[in-house]
Protein backbone atom coordinates (compact mmCIF):
# COMPACT_ATOMS: atom_id res chain seq x y z
CA UNK A 1 0.00 0.00 0.00
CA UNK A 2 1.30 3.78 -0.94
CA UNK A 3 1.03 6.26 1.20
CA UNK A 4 1.70 10.11 0.21
CA UNK A 5 2.44 12.51 3.14
CA UNK A 6 1.63 16.05 2.69
CA UNK A 7 3.17 18.35 5.25
CA UNK A 8 1.69 21.98 5.87
CA UNK A 9 3.55 24.63 8.13
CA UNK A 10 0.96 27.96 10.30
CA UNK A 11 2.04 30.88 11.81
CA UNK A 12 -0.19 32.57 13.69
CA UNK A 13 0.50 35.82 16.02
CA UNK A 14 -2.38 36.69 17.23
CA UNK A 15 -6.08 36.06 18.33
CA UNK A 16 -9.27 35.85 16.18
CA UNK A 17 -8.47 38.70 13.72
CA UNK A 18 -4.99 38.35 13.22
CA UNK A 19 -3.63 37.48 9.89
CA UNK A 20 -1.47 34.19 9.58
CA UNK A 21 0.48 32.33 7.32
CA UNK A 22 0.09 29.25 5.74
CA UNK A 23 2.88 27.03 3.53
CA UNK A 24 2.55 23.86 2.08
CA UNK A 25 4.85 22.81 -0.90
CA UNK A 26 3.33 25.28 -4.03
CA UNK A 27 0.80 27.05 -1.45
CA UNK A 28 2.01 29.72 0.45
CA UNK A 29 -0.28 32.58 1.03
CA UNK A 30 -1.85 34.32 3.40
CA UNK A 31 -5.05 33.31 5.79
CA UNK A 32 -7.61 35.04 8.05
CA UNK A 33 -11.22 35.23 8.44
CA UNK A 34 -13.10 36.28 5.59
CA UNK A 35 -14.50 39.47 5.61
CA UNK A 36 -17.79 37.96 5.29
CA UNK A 37 -17.24 36.38 8.83
CA UNK A 38 -16.45 39.77 10.12
CA UNK A 39 -12.91 39.09 9.65
CA UNK A 40 -9.83 40.74 8.31
CA UNK A 41 -10.50 39.32 4.76
CA UNK A 42 -6.49 39.43 4.47
CA UNK A 43 -5.52 36.14 2.10
CA UNK A 44 -7.06 32.98 1.95
CA UNK A 45 -9.35 31.33 4.12
CA UNK A 46 -10.86 27.72 5.52
CA UNK A 47 -13.86 28.09 3.31
CA UNK A 48 -12.20 28.89 -0.17
CA UNK A 49 -9.65 26.31 0.90
CA UNK A 50 -12.00 23.50 1.17
CA UNK A 51 -13.72 24.98 -1.74
CA UNK A 52 -10.44 25.20 -3.84
CA UNK A 53 -9.72 21.75 -2.86
CA UNK A 54 -12.81 20.14 -3.62
CA UNK A 55 -12.87 22.11 -6.93
CA UNK A 56 -9.02 21.00 -8.04
CA UNK A 57 -9.76 17.44 -7.02
CA UNK A 58 -12.66 17.30 -9.18
CA UNK A 59 -11.82 19.00 -12.23
CA UNK A 60 -8.52 16.70 -12.24
CA UNK A 61 -10.23 13.39 -11.44
CA UNK A 62 -12.47 14.42 -14.54
CA UNK A 63 -9.84 15.41 -16.64
CA UNK A 64 -8.21 12.22 -15.81
CA UNK A 65 -11.17 10.03 -16.55
CA UNK A 66 -11.77 11.86 -20.12
CA UNK A 67 -8.46 11.21 -20.88
CA UNK A 68 -8.33 7.81 -20.00
CA UNK A 69 -11.53 7.15 -21.80
CA UNK A 70 -10.53 8.71 -24.87
CA UNK A 71 -12.93 11.10 -25.49
CA UNK A 72 -11.52 14.12 -27.98
CA UNK A 73 -12.09 16.84 -25.57
CA UNK A 74 -11.78 20.37 -27.16
CA UNK A 75 -11.70 22.94 -24.13
CA UNK A 76 -13.02 22.21 -20.03
CA UNK A 77 -13.28 24.76 -17.16
CA UNK A 78 -15.29 24.80 -13.97
CA UNK A 79 -16.80 26.95 -11.46
CA UNK A 80 -17.72 25.91 -8.20
CA UNK A 81 -19.69 27.94 -5.57
CA UNK A 82 -19.57 27.04 -1.48
CA UNK A 83 -22.55 27.59 0.86
CA UNK A 84 -21.97 28.28 4.36
CA UNK A 85 -24.29 28.38 6.63
CA UNK A 86 -24.71 29.88 9.87
CA UNK A 87 -27.70 29.13 12.60
CA UNK A 88 -27.13 30.70 15.61
CA UNK A 89 -23.60 31.60 15.70
CA UNK A 90 -22.39 28.10 14.33
CA UNK A 91 -20.42 27.99 10.72
CA UNK A 92 -21.01 24.84 8.72
CA UNK A 93 -20.23 23.87 5.48
CA UNK A 94 -23.17 23.05 3.91
CA UNK A 95 -23.12 22.70 0.28
CA UNK A 96 -20.49 22.91 -2.60
CA UNK A 97 -21.95 23.33 -6.26
CA UNK A 98 -19.20 22.65 -9.09
CA UNK A 99 -20.43 23.46 -12.35
CA UNK A 100 -18.01 22.07 -14.76
CA UNK A 101 -18.37 23.26 -18.41
CA UNK A 102 -16.98 20.39 -21.31
CA UNK A 103 -16.57 20.76 -24.80
CA UNK A 104 -16.22 18.20 -27.36
CA UNK A 105 -14.03 18.08 -30.39
CA UNK A 106 -16.49 18.70 -33.43
CA UNK A 107 -17.47 15.64 -34.86
CA UNK A 108 -17.84 13.82 -31.98
CA UNK A 109 -20.55 11.36 -31.14
CA UNK A 110 -23.52 10.71 -29.56
CA UNK A 111 -21.97 7.66 -27.78
CA UNK A 112 -19.06 10.07 -26.72
CA UNK A 113 -21.09 12.52 -25.23
CA UNK A 114 -23.26 10.10 -23.17
CA UNK A 115 -20.18 8.78 -21.89
CA UNK A 116 -18.85 11.98 -21.21
CA UNK A 117 -21.85 12.80 -19.34
CA UNK A 118 -21.45 9.34 -16.75
CA UNK A 119 -17.61 10.67 -16.36
CA UNK A 120 -19.13 13.82 -15.28
CA UNK A 121 -21.10 12.43 -12.48
CA UNK A 122 -18.81 9.54 -11.51
CA UNK A 123 -15.90 12.06 -11.11
CA UNK A 124 -17.39 13.66 -7.99
CA UNK A 125 -17.64 10.63 -6.82
CA UNK A 126 -14.31 9.30 -7.19
CA UNK A 127 -13.01 12.23 -6.36
CA UNK A 128 -10.52 12.02 -2.90
CA UNK A 129 -11.81 15.35 -1.63
CA UNK A 130 -15.51 14.54 -2.42
CA UNK A 131 -14.95 10.85 -0.65
CA UNK A 132 -13.56 13.10 2.30
CA UNK A 133 -16.40 15.44 2.71
CA UNK A 134 -19.18 12.53 2.14
CA UNK A 135 -21.84 12.85 4.75
CA UNK A 136 -21.09 16.57 6.06
CA UNK A 137 -20.88 18.43 2.92
CA UNK A 138 -23.16 17.99 -0.18
CA UNK A 139 -21.93 18.12 -3.45
CA UNK A 140 -23.83 18.91 -6.30
CA UNK A 141 -22.99 18.94 -10.09
CA UNK A 142 -24.26 21.33 -12.70
CA UNK A 143 -22.51 20.75 -15.34
CA UNK A 144 -23.12 22.83 -18.84
CA UNK A 145 -22.07 20.11 -22.27
CA UNK A 146 -21.17 21.45 -25.60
Amino acid sequence: MAQHHFHLQANWPGGRNSTGSIAAGNLQTKISIPPEMDGPGVGTNPDEMLLGAAATCYVITLAAMIERSGLPLAEMSLDSEGIVDVTKGVFTYKKIIHKPYVALQDGASEKEYAKLQKLIEKAESSCMISRAVKGNVEIEVQATVD
